[in-house]
């Protein structure tokens, strides 16, 4: 990626940090709290039913998440992704995704869910102007998904909820899957079998080192090139230019026109050099990277009465600051950071 850039060049312009990325989208975990426990992310041995997660009054009330979003708009953010936890679990995500939507500069709003709540919610979503739906979706059959929830989640219900989602008017779904060696590397070809020849897209992510508690380690990656070139011997795929400079999944279309995938290889191929994404905590700590030590605390500023001017100043300066490039300095140095903040706070 070459050197950081002299802070000199970066002083007028906080949108950009010291390796010459600009800030572009924004990820808003509103809740910490989940209702699954995958073991990739919050193990139910780490994460049992009584644990203390944050109090309401510590996560940003919805008119606290627009005044801050608005900061970030101002800097330059374009896209908004809602996280969680699970995002679902707030019963104000209406109102949140309401006001998000309101921003006349967002080109993208958009949400990450696992599903479950969806059959509920999805038209209350569509209504209150959410754009774009992810959910994850690790594996089809009950067995195995039983397994990646940590036992607290039921295909049968996610599956309504993606019905649900289609009947609101999400006529384009993306689906993320994480896969594990020796747990779910079947659930590549059924999951492409299943969306193949709809407008649906399904990416394959690449296990991740994210957060201290999944026991991760280089042996239960399985690659992208491995996951595409399964896939390919099945059905032709070919490469798709990017939608957007940064954007993360590699896309492939299938040789005979019916349909689209991505795989996400962060392990494997890092994707620092173009990341141009911020991550907000509930509670309102700002992280410049998935794998951050700790973040910036935006939240006592705001409510101390900060100005929106203020908020760009501290946001811009966090940003302009910004030299993180952890997945290439993993795939260098073959070690990883020894302190990560947990996923389920600041989303994938």
């Amino acid at each position: 990626m070459g050197r950081p850039l002299p802070l000199a060049v970066i002083d007028d312009a906080p949108g950009i940090d010291r390796r010459g990325r600009r800030l572009h989208d924004l990820r808003i975990s509103v809740i910490d709290r989940c209702n699954f426990r995958c073991p990739y992310c919050m193990p139910e041995e780490r994460y049992p039913r009584d644990a203390r997660f944050m109090p309401a009054q510590e996560r940003l009330a919805p008119g606290e998440i627009e005044s801050l979003a608005r900061a970030f708009v101002a800097l330059g953010v374009r896209k908004l992704r809602l996280t969680g936890g699970e995002p679902l679990l707030r019963r104000d995500i209406g109102e949140i995704v309401e006001r998000l939507a309101s921003i006349e500069a967002i080109e993208d709003l958009a949400l990450t869910t696992n599903g479950v709540r969806l059959e509920a919610l999805a038209a209350t979503l569509r209504g209150a102007g959410l754009r774009r739906l992810t959910v994850s979706l690790d594996a089809l059959d009950g067995e195995t998904f039983a397994r990646m929830s940590g036992g607290k989640g039921r295909i049968e219900d996610v599956l309504a909820g993606i019905e649900a989602a289609q009947a609101a008017g999400f006529a384009r779904i993306k689906f993320n899957a994480v896969i594990q060696r020796g747990v779910n590397e079947h659930a590549v070809l059924d999951l492409a079998t299943r969306y193949r020849d709809t407008p649906h897209v399904v990416r394959f992510i690449e296990y991740m080192d994210v957060g201290t508690c999944n026991g991760w380690s280089a042996d239960q990656v399985v690659p992208a090139r491995e996951m595409r070139d399964a896939i390919h011997a099945r059905w032709p795929l070919v490469p798709l230019a990017a939608s957007y400079r940064g954007e993360v999944a590699e896309r492939y279309a299938y040789a005979d026109g019916r349909g689209e995938i991505g795989f996400v290889a962060s392990v494997s191929a890092p994707f620092c050099g173009d990341c141009h994404r911020a991550r907000l905590s509930a509670d309102g700590r700002l992280y410049t990277c998935l794998f951050a030590a700790q973040g910036h605390d935006l939240r006592t500023a705001l409510r101390a009465g900060a100005s929106q001017r203020d908020l760009e100043r501290l946001i811009g300066g966090v940003w302009g600051a910004r030299t993180d490039r952890y997945s290439e300095e993993r795939a260098e140095a073959g070690s990883q950071a020894t302190r990560r903040v947990e996923m389920y706070r600041i989303g994938g």
